[in-house]
């Protein structure tokens, strides 16, 4: 039986959800198709999957009786038997998802199907453990306690998503600086563990924003894209053969430490030149609040004189760095998002691929610079997504990660 491990190697428990243990590969195949493409007919199904009819009738059965899927609205065509849909059933499977940001933590409640049950906030100067697992612990009471009893056991696990090292980007001093410093002995599941048995999984925080672009986003062409999500920092990820690869050690799209030229030739790397903490050091020095930009929902129409130049300093960056990754992996896209107003994203966007036509493309097959779909929630909703991923759905790109 395959054993699900987290990122700290603590084997995951079983949840009440998952009672016939880890889904084997033909209904991961199977329930990966339902996520995708929503509702699919049996024969469909078997038309796809390359397995018989009475395979599938057989697997579809089973998971009918184990609550992860639903017989949809039959479709009546001109002659024959109406053809009657399978999908995903949403109280089938739930999970939660902690994003840890600079400025605050998002925690939300997600379903099968993708759609956020319950949602939750804090703000903080810093994310310092201690607030970080106390609001966890709060806030997992408080969505788990909204739930009924009967859909508590369908809860798979937690996913966490936070940045890469998180202990390196602070500036602060003395005891406050100890106590931040401290993220980088910290493991997660032992902290959950203190207050909850269920099982822990942890993602880079870009990551898990790729992984909810891919399995929920809008853009269903592509199966191979590079993903940027600008956030506080930049980061990002990267979709090959339909599925995020996280590489080795968990930290592939690494895209915010690439390598950047300054105007005066010294070295930098793409965060330092294109995340949205640029424009909060801007409105800090013109006298406006940054918290501003932050706020939900989010408006930036009054901040346009400062919002317009950072997107024309940032989509040059962009420019630059997609054909800088397409160097290594002739990817088909590149998507862009971020914790941003949409106008902001979809403006991003253009001015990328209009940089984009003046760059030096000797070598190499121009991209596509598409918009992203999901916007600020993805590192949340893309957080709870890994316990559902893992445990129910087919990873395609398992043999290149060794898993």
């Amino acid at each position: 039986m395959v054993r699900v491990m987290s990122e700290d190697g603590i084997r995951m428990r079983s949840a009440g959800v998952n009672q016939s243990g880890i889904r084997d590969h033909n209904e991961r195949l199977i329930l990966s198709i339902l996520q995708r493409h929503r509702a699919v007919p049996a024969a469909e199904l078997a038309r796809r999957t390359g397995l018989s009819k009475p395979t599938v009738s057989t697997i579809l059965r089973n998971l009918e009786n184990d609550g992860l899927v639903r017989r949809g609205d039959p479709v009546r065509g001109k002659i024959g038997k109406p053809s009657i849909p399978m999908e995903l059933e949403p109280d089938g499977v739930l999970s939660i998802g902690l994003k840890i940001g600079r400025r605050s933590a998002d925690l939300l409640l997600l379903d099968f199907s993708g759609t956020v049950r319950g949602q939750l906030r804090s703000t903080y100067d810093y994310p310092m453990p201690d607030a970080v697992f106390g609001f966890l612990k709060q806030g997992l009471e408080t969505l788990l306690g909204q739930l009924p009893v009967a859909l508590r056991d369908r809860v798979c696990g937690i996913g966490i998503g936070t940045p890469f090292e998180l202990w390196k980007w602070h500036d602060l001093v003395g005891i406050a600086a100890e106590s931040f410093r401290s993220w980088k002995d910290i493991s997660f599941a032992a902290e959950v563990a203190k207050f909850s048995d269920l099982p822990v999984a942890v993602v880079n925080d870009s990551t898990a924003a790729c992984h909810a672009e891919r399995l929920y986003g809008q853009n269903t062409v592509f199966r191979d894209y590079a993903y940027f999500f600008i956030g506080s920092f930049i980061g990002g990820g990267v979709v090959l053969n339909g599925t995020v690869f996280e590489g080795n050690q968990g930290n592939a799209g690494a895209l915010g430490s690439m390598r950047s030229t300054g105007p005066l030739g010294e070295a930098q790397q793409l965060i330092d030149v294109a995340s949205i903490h640029l424009l909060e050091s801007r409105l800090v020095e013109t006298g406006v609040d940054p918290s501003i930009i932050w706020q939900q929902p989010q408006g930036w129409s009054n901040l346009s004189r400062h919002v317009d130049p950072w997107i024309g300093q940032t989509a040059q960056e962009l420019a630059k760095a997609s054909l800088s990754i397409c160097s290594v992996i002739d990817f088909e896209a590149v998507l862009i998002d971020g914790a941003f107003p949409t106008d902001v994203r979809m403006k991003l966007v253009e001015r990328t691929r209009r940089y984009l036509v003046n760059q030096d493309k000797r070598g190499l097959i121009e991209p596509r610079i598409e918009a992203g779909s999901i916007g600020h929630n993805a590192r949340a909703i893309g957080a709870a997504s890994s316990p559902i991923f893992s445990q129910f759905l087919l990873n395609t790109n398992a043999g290149l990660s060794g898993i």
